[in-house]
């Protein structure tokens, strides 16, 4: 450039791109890039950056967008949107460009990142002229029809596509949603962002095409034998709830787990005995078996010390060797669960995670947050009703008679069933407060829930030798309120609920009427039901009480 001054010397950066890294976002990890969507009028460029960016920003990975609406269509300012996109790529952040402007414009800008060494992804947002004219919310279309506007791109002036983009959006065919998730599967096989921060469920089961090599495989592999337990925790990763894992965990994982408290809080490590590790230390693969099936295959496994104190002391907060887990050491699988909401055009989802029998107060949280997100203006909000379905402890009732009880709530209208799904989450219960009512929560958005409900000690439970809570009552809420990572969920508190006296039902408590209402604790629910008593009227539907009592029979007869 003839232009340019000579006397000026370009000062490098003292901080690297590596080290900015480190600090921007929450993630870690340079992400610095631009994505340029070009495309005609009406195309959705400006609709799918804006939910990208949104996207992105919810999911802690920040961004920008540069609309060419705002910025007055000139040659110049064209060089100048790229170099300030450069700028913001080079902060490590993601810069976004809606512009429909010029192939030669569009590499020109191309040639300023790729020489500054930072990724440039161009982006065809392809939809036919038809589609884009229907979509004229700017009447510019019309305008140009008219005579009114002089070389409209798509009229009178060619739009010129790109030769080759790294993504073609059609977005004529592809709903909003459907388009951010190419976005971000392109981003994700590039390296710029996470894999966690896709939607796409990380299912880990054998394609059936492949299956009989598998199991052809794992009937020559050597083999592991198996609990009940961990069984559970297969079924937990193969169905995809703890996704991005790929597997149980490896060391590392682990100890981001264990240091960091991440949001995979689980018990998703495979415990071996030292016989076992030796016998298999350096095999390629081994086979997991229970009550002589094999069930899966473990493929390059990484063998690490487990040290059962520390972890106890860090996950659960105790080292009693009396308490429940550490004593111990499907209706729909996350897939369907997933494209049933779709079935259903829900618009939102909430979520009630539960261990127990529902009564009405639990039914008073669903039927209240349904009609909060009815007033929030949401139209079709559909309820997950999600009981636990793994190991619990031995006073817990069991899932099948929960199971049981639970559709007697939704055959006496207690629940709407119709707006209302029950599915069994498989993962087994261990009792450890905050710490994992995380992963509860993260297991539930990545099944497609967007608010989820919170209890009263959430995973929580006496201390096994005081009998006081092991946990204060609230921290369960306040953490996933401050939890990294929840990004697509919103936490609905739980509001407390006891039998109103005076309306014989229950009702949200409040303390200037203390008098009216009763707190029936779990202890006396199992009382009465042991001795074939009835609850105070409206505390639980009928049904749902006589499945209850028969169960607590069924124990005395036994």
């Amino acid at each position: 450039d003839s232009g340019m001054a000579t006397n000026i010397v370009y000062q490098a950066h003292h901080v690297s791109r590596s080290k900015r890294g480190q600090v921007v976002g929450t993630r870690g990890g340079f992400r610095g890039c631009t994505v340029w969507l070009t495309g005609l009028s009406g195309a959705g460029k400006t609709t799918v950056g804006f939910a990208l960016e949104e996207y992105l920003v919810s999911h802690a990975i920040p961004c920008y967008s540069l609309d060419g609406d705002n910025i007055r269509h000139e040659k110049k300012n064209i060089r100048r949107i790229a170099e300030v996109a450069k700028l913001f790529a080079d902060a490590g952040s993601f810069s976004f460009i809606y512009y429909n402007h010029p192939l030669q414009d569009r590499n020109e800008a191309r040639k300023i990142h790729e020489n500054s060494g930072l990724p440039f992804f161009e982006v065809f947002v392809n939809a036919p002229l038809e589609v884009c004219e229907s979509r004229d919310v700017k009447g510019l279309y019309k305008k140009a029809r008219a005579g009114e506007i002089k070389g409209f791109t798509g009229i009178d002036s060619e739009y010129e596509k790109p030769d080759s983009p790294e993504l073609v959006l059609k977005t004529g065919e592809l709903t909003v949603n459907e388009c951010i998730q190419q976005l971000v599967e392109l981003l994700k096989d590039q390296g710029i962002v996470p894999s966690g921060v896709t939607e796409e469920v990380n299912e880990l089961f054998v394609p059936e095409n492949k299956l009989d090599l598998a199991l052809s495989d794992a009937n020559i592999l050597p083999t592991v034998t198996i609990t009940k337990l961990d069984l559970q925790w297969v079924q937990v990763l193969a169905e995809g709830w703890a996704t991005p894992l790929k597997g149980f965990m490896r060391e590392r994982e682990f100890l981001q787990v264990l240091h960091f408290s991440t949001l995979l809080d689980g018990n998703d490590i495979l415990q071996l005995q030292t016989e076992d590790k030796e016998r298999l230390d350096g095999c390629a693969a081994f086979a997991l078996e229970y009550k002589g099936r094999r069930v899966a295959i473990l493929r390059n496994p990484e063998f690490y010390e487990h040290r059962k104190e520390e972890r106890c002391a860090r996950q659960w907060g105790t080292t009693c060797p009396q308490h429940p887990y550490i004593k111990v050491r499907n209706k729909y699988m996350l897939s369907e669960l997933r494209q049933r909401f779709k079935e259903m055009g829900a618009d939102a989802v909430f979520a009630f995670q539960l261990r127990n029998p529902v009564h009405n107060g639990h039914a008073l949280l669903m039927q209240d947050t349904k009609r909060r997100l009815l007033e929030r203006g949401y139209k079709n909000p559909v309820l997950l009703l999600h009981p636990l379905g793994g190991w619990t402890k031995e006073d817990d009732v069991p899932l099948d008679w929960r199971m049981r009880q639970h559709a007697a709530v939704l055959e006496e209208g207690v629940l709407d069933p119709t707006t209302t799904i029950v599915a069994i989450f498989p993962s087994p219960m261990m009792y450890a407060g905050p710490t994992e009512v995380q992963w509860h929560c993260r297991a539930r958005m990545i099944a497609g829930a967007n608010f989820y409900i919170v209890g009263r000690d959430p995973a929580g439970m006496p201390h096994p030798e005081t009998k006081q809570d092991l946990y204060e009552p609230t921290h369960g809420g306040k953490v996933l309120t401050m939890a990294p990572g929840l990004t697509s969920v919103e936490i609905i508190p739980f509001r407390v609920a006891a039998y109103n006296k005076v309306k014989k039902a229950m009702d949200f408590y409040d303390k200037e009427r203390h008098d009216e209402f009763e707190f029936i604790s779990g202890t006396k629910m199992r009382r009465l039901a042991r001795s074939g008593e009835n609850p105070p009227d409206g505390f639980m539907a009928p049904k749902a009480w006589k499945v209850l009592t028969e169960y607590y029979l069924s124990l005395q007869k036994d």
